[in-house]
């Protein structure tokens, strides 16, 4: 295959993934029912729902801008050559394959994180706080960025090391030793996530003594769920929008949860929003998650392997010679289709670990009051309570809300 050839494929991948995810918001946004259903009445008051359709049509109209400017911006590198002459410029400064590649792929990610700061400011301190959702200060976004900046230097850059060092030592073979170092990193990340990267952006503090904690205690005895910590998470620094999770790999678990979702929400929601969550370990959704997370990344290195040492993909990047770092680049636009392949496949199988973790949350506790819980988390968030089902198909990893609280009904 010509590097024109694989061009013409670049670009046509760029172009129907971007009509495709147009045409599914658009469906998305006529999907929506202007005037308040009977069955949305009873938790949803006519302003709260007005707000909600004007927030995703927002919402719709800013991603179709970011979408056309990102999708502009690469056209013009691959227009005038771009991805090819930085290549050329930093040859002239690193010898080494490696720190080149390591010095490309800093400045890409620093030049695209700078050309869209306005989109992200405007996201932040416009949009969000328009709709009553952003608490974050200029401070605060912009210390986010430094931290994130350093943890992408840190961490992406012994990741992006190692993988070039073992393409370069050990040619198409690098993926299985890869493979492996990936999936001890996944690992490492779940179980010390809580404990040593959240720390950097937000504040943990232990659950105080009280009704809510000795709620939760009880139910955790009573299904046998091995509880280790409850912590609060200071959501309330960036937003408003609420949310729990735990974390952790093994017999302990750390459960967290937002400051902004203990203000808003009783002690019965709170716990029957925990059941959800432990039904989620009960019914090993957490372990099949980590598995198919590995499997996909299997498939995704042994594909590379068979292309990362294809000269035309950097000629068709704009090169005048072979660059593993432009064929990185290459390849990740050319996965794409296989990419949305199986992200279909994960959010279907996760839609179906929510019905069952909301079942588990019924049965053992209280399904009236995860419904409640529900019902409030989708008023305080303003969700699309009437999304287009090809958008839920392609997009959603949980059903939508009137799915669930007829399931949980039923």
């Amino acid at each position: 295959m010509t590097d024109q050839t694989i061009l013409y494929i670049i670009l046509g991948i760029l172009f129907f993934d971007f009509v495709f995810e147009q045409l599914l918001d658009f469906f998305n946004l006529k999907s929506s029912k202007t005037d308040l259903p009977d069955d949305v009445s009873t938790f949803y008051n006519q302003t709260e729902y007005e707000k909600s359709i004007n927030y995703h049509k927002t919402l719709t109209r800013f991603s179709f801008y970011t979408s056309t400017f990102s999708l502009i911006l690469t056209l013009l590198m691959f227009a005038f050559g771009w991805f090819g002459s930085i290549d050329e410029w930093l040859r002239s400064y690193f010898m080494n394959d490696i720190t080149l590649a390591l010095s490309y792929f800093a400045l890409l990610f620093v030049v695209s994180d700078i050309l869209n700061l306005p989109f992200q400011l405007y996201s932040t301190f416009v949009i969000e706080e328009r709709y009553g959702f952003n608490k974050t200060t200029y401070r605060v976004f912009f210390l986010d960025k430094i931290k994130g900046y350093l943890l992408s230097l840190v961490i992406g850059g012994v990741l992006i090391g190692t993988l070039l060092y073992l393409i370069t030592q050990l040619g198409e073979h690098f993926w299985m030793y890869f493979w492996g170092i990936a999936g001890f990193f996944i690992l490492l990340v779940n179980m010390f996530y809580t404990s040593l990267i959240l720390p950097l952006f937000n504040k943990l503090t232990p659950l105080e003594t009280g009704e809510l904690k000795t709620a939760i205690q009880q139910y955790s005895q009573k299904v046998n769920f091995p509880l280790d910590n409850i912590f609060v998470i200071d959501g309330s620094k960036r937003s408003n929008k609420a949310n729990a999770f735990f974390s952790g790999i093994g017999k302990r678990k750390k459960i967290v949860l937002y400051d902004t979702l203990i203000n808003n929400h009783t002690t019965d929601e709170l716990v029957a929003i925990l059941a959800h969550e432990v039904g989620h370990f009960k019914k090993k959704h957490i372990i099949q998650g980590f598995i198919m997370s590995i499997l996909q990344m299997g498939v995704m290195l042994f594909i590379l392997s068979k292309m990362v040492f294809n000269e035309q993909l950097s000629l068709a990047m704009g090169a005048d010679q072979l660059g593993i770092h432009l064929n990185l680049i290459a390849f990740a636009i050319l996965y794409t289709p296989i990419s949305k392949v199986l992200g279909t496949i994960g959010n279907v199988i996760s839609r179906k670990n929510e019905f069952e973790a909301d079942n588990y949350a019924s049965s053992t506790y209280s399904g009236e009051s995860l419904k409640a819980a529900l019902k409030k988390l989708s008023v305080d968030n303003l969700s699309n309570l009437y999304p287009h089902k090809a958008y839920v198909f392609f997009n959603y990893s949980h059903p939508p809300l009137l799915q669930r609280l007829a399931a949980i009904k039923d």
